[in-house]
């Protein structure tokens, strides 16, 4: 299962941890991901969406209509 948000695209990024004796070795930081119905009044469906907190920030303020829409004009997403 992708770790990847699917309106705004956010993946894992690569990074550092760093101990205190400085010694660095990999680690990954994941997008706050969370699995999430939404209703479509238009289609007069439900859709499931893997989204980031900063989608459901931007759904609330946009509404999921017009969220979807950019999101289906950038790639992100197909509707079918």
């Amino acid at each position: 299962m992708a770790k990847v948000c699917d309106i705004t695209g956010k993946r894992p990024r690569v990074g550092n941890n760093v101990s205190h004796a400085n010694n660095k070795t990999k680690r990954r930081f994941y997008p706050n991901l969370h699995k999430k119905t939404f209703y479509v009044p238009e289609e007069d469906a439900w859709i499931t969406l893997k989204v980031s907190t900063k989608a459901l920030k931007t759904i609330n303020k946009k509404g999921i209509s017009a969220v979807l829409k950019e999101a289906q004009d950038s790639g992100m997403i197909v509707i079918k």
